[in-house]
């Protein structure tokens, strides 16, 4: 008897997970409701799997090893392009790779990190290597950091040479010992690495060229277009990420503090095999929502009518970086769902035009533009002022004061972007992305909203001509709502673009999404406290 209750509530909860899968996953993007992107690559509807496999990898990466050869071509080109004075036939890379760090004044280690530079031209992820790349001869060599065999003893062997070469895209490798013969052998060579950080020889460190600004240039532009591997890293940081969105989204009986919804993402995401998080997640709650990098994350979900959560997963050292909000009742209330559209619809206009060749500054206009128009129909705006008029006055930036989006790759803000933080424009202030874009960049479109007491002091009423076009009785209704954001992944292709996030962020859906699971009881979930 116990035994088939046993399979009645298994085959239950399949059925329930089943169902909330084909809700999300289908054939048409949730933002290409009213118009298709060029190029957008529809979503497959999923099918009901078995667990997670953390060591899945996707069936386009299955027998290729990562491009770091590739990689240090790319920077070889650019390095030589930038600077014409310099020569392949006595340049090289050397670079030491990130190293463990203890914790103060106790035995214990800080989470290992790689150094994402060295990451690139290696596609490396042990503690204490380093690599050196000969311009001259397109050779790559990797150092392993020498065997201790005190560690041995507890933490067991490390990667062999032989194991090392078969992983690794490298000609060649060595132990760290062997690095200052290798040096010593291209005497007269100019050899540029990152910093000295974590050169702990001072021969080796007077062989090399730190902090060289035409060679940060080389890498950073190498960086900002993705190749067809990391692109393909990418997709799978984007489909665990979704995974994790819709189990937030299915699970509030369990949820009843901001913190709970970080736990449910990051178990999910660890479930999945990415073991890290590409940056502080952002859950936050009611007025809270309008903290544009929130990571307070304590406080209760109740008597709150909204929940934002800014959460991405990690897979082999490249982030996702999602964004969703959805209603805590199962239901948007009216002020919600009107600010919920409105960003919507910034990033569906946003979406259409995104292609190579279009200047990252007009689309953050674009969104403004689209903004200002809902403001002034909810009448937060007062509609003595036309669009063109509040839009000179830059008064939505009280609103919306950060930028359109970011590079995405193996940092969640990823480099290239040439950003000016000195601009006076405050439209463009904050705006990472000051370029075009190229095929093949990946970028997030993230507009917002926002009523946060602090952005209007600073934006609006220390500037009369802004303040002036504000119907504060008209906002006071929306102040509770927070803010608002949709953040999404995208690839750029030749002809538009590809949303690699796939998550609805169709209002309707993320509605019965929240409310099939609040119709479960805590007992459904798997959760001990």
């Amino acid at each position: 008897m116990l035994f088939a209750c046993l399979l009645a509530v298994v085959a239950s909860s399949l059925f329930t997970f089943t169902v909330l899968k084909r809700r999300l996953f289908r054939q048409r993007l949730p933002l290409l409701t009213e118009k298709s992107f060029t190029d957008v690559e529809k979503p497959l509807k999923m099918v009901n799997k078995k667990l997670a496999d953390p060591n899945d990898v996707p069936v386009a990466l299955r027998g290729h090893k990562y491009p770091a050869k590739t990689h240090n071509l790319n920077v070889k080109k650019h390095l030589l392009k930038k600077n014409p004075h310099l020569s392949a036939q006595n340049t090289a890379v050397f670079i030491a790779g990130g190293e463990v760090e203890g914790n103060k004044y106790c035995d214990t280690e800080k989470p290992f990190r790689q150094n994402r530079y060295f990451y690139y031209l290696s596609g490396v992820d042990i503690p204490g290597s380093a690599i050196l790349f000969d311009f001259k001869k397109d050779h790559l060599t990797l150092f392993l950091p020498n065997v201790e065999w005190d560690d041995v003893i507890w933490s067991g062997l490390p990667m062999s040479i032989e194991q090392a070469t078969k992983e690794f895209d490298v000609d060649e490798v060595l132990y760290y010992d062997q690095v200052r013969n290798n040096l010593h052998r291209l005497e007269g060579y100019t050899i540029f690495t990152t910093d000295l950080d974590n050169v702990h020889d001072e021969k080796i460190k007077s062989a090399l060229v730190p902090n060289e600004k035409d060679f940060f240039y080389a890498l950073d532009e190498s960086r900002m277009i993705k190749d067809w591997y990391e692109i393909e890293v990418l997709k799978k940081a984007a489909e665990i990420s979704d995974n994790c969105h819709l189990a937030v989204m299915s699970a509030l009986p369990i949820e009843l503090n901001e913190v709970h919804i970080q736990a449910e993402f990051t178990y999910h995401a660890i479930r999945q095999g990415a073991r890290t998080m590409g940056y502080d997640p952002i859950c936050c709650s009611g007025p809270a929502c309008g903290t544009l990098h929130y990571v307070k994350n304590t406080e209760d979900l109740a008597g709150k009518a909204s929940v934002l959560i800014d959460c991405g997963a990690e897979w082999k050292n490249y982030t996702s970086d999602v964004t969703r909000c959805f209603p805590i009742s199962g239901k948007f209330t009216k002020e919600h769902r009107q600010i919920y559209e409105a960003v919507r619809d910034m990033q569906t206009q946003v979406m259409t035009k995104i292609r190579p060749g279009v200047d990252w500054d007009e689309l953050h206009t674009l969104s403004h533009r689209v903004l200002i128009k809902h403001l002034l129909k909810l009448g937060i705006f007062k509609s003595q002022f036309s669009e063109d008029e509040i839009f000179k006055r830059r008064a939505s930036c009280a609103f919306y004061p950060h930028g359109l989006g970011h590079f995405m790759g193996l940092d969640v803000h990823d480099v290239a972007g040439r950003p000016d933080p000195h601009d006076s424009d405050p439209y463009f202030k904050y705006l990472r992305i000051r370029r075009p874009l190229q095929e093949n960049m990946i970028i997030t479109n993230e507009p917002g909203c926002y009523f946060n007491n602090f952005l209007i002091a600073e934006f609006l009423d220390k500037v009369p001509e802004r303040k002036e076009v504000v119907d504060k009785e008209v906002l006071k209704k929306y102040l509770y709502v927070g803010g608002v954001r949709i953040e999404d992944d995208v690839l750029v292709t030749k002809g538009g673009c590809e949303v690699l996030s796939k998550i609805t962020s169709d209002p309707d859906e993320i509605e019965r999404i929240v409310s099939d699971g609040l119709s479960k009881s805590r007992s459904d979930f798997h959760v001990i406290v």
